[in-house]
């Protein structure tokens, strides 16, 4: 399997590129106080998760699907703030949100497999 291929992946990449319209109709303050850090911990779930796919050890890509998780949940608590100061619309709140929380349970049941992978070559 490449890593284009991994559905996680897809969807992260997918949700950096809804986000980066989010972020390009933002103004220069706003992108320096909040937009940044929100696109940054966006790009930072699809780059972990290329990162522990590159890696052969499952503690090792675990490590990394857990910093990837770790960037989902920051990207949720800007897309919050966002709405709340009025950056964005309901509309486009709602969807990156539900897009997201989808990546977190996908993301969460790959951590389980490679730890299924994990168990499953112990008992050989």
């Amino acid at each position: 399997m490449e890593l284009n291929d991994l559905e996680i992946y897809k969807l992260a990449k997918n949700i950096s590129d809804a986000s980066w319209g989010i972020y390009l109709q933002l103004d220069w303050q706003d992108k320096k106080i909040m937009g940044d850090q929100f696109i940054s911990a966006i790009d930072s779930i699809g780059a972990n998760i290329a990162e522990g796919f590159g890696r052969f050890h499952y503690l090792d890509r675990n490590k990394f699907n857990y910093n990837a998780r770790g960037s989902l949940f920051e990207s949720l608590n800007w897309l919050d703030l966002l709405l709340k100061r009025n950056k964005i619309d309901n509309v486009r709140f709602e969807e990156l949100s539900r897009e997201l929380k989808n990546l977190g349970v996908k993301l969460n049941n790959y951590i389980q497999s490679t730890k299924r992978i994990k168990r499953s070559t112990e008992s050989l």
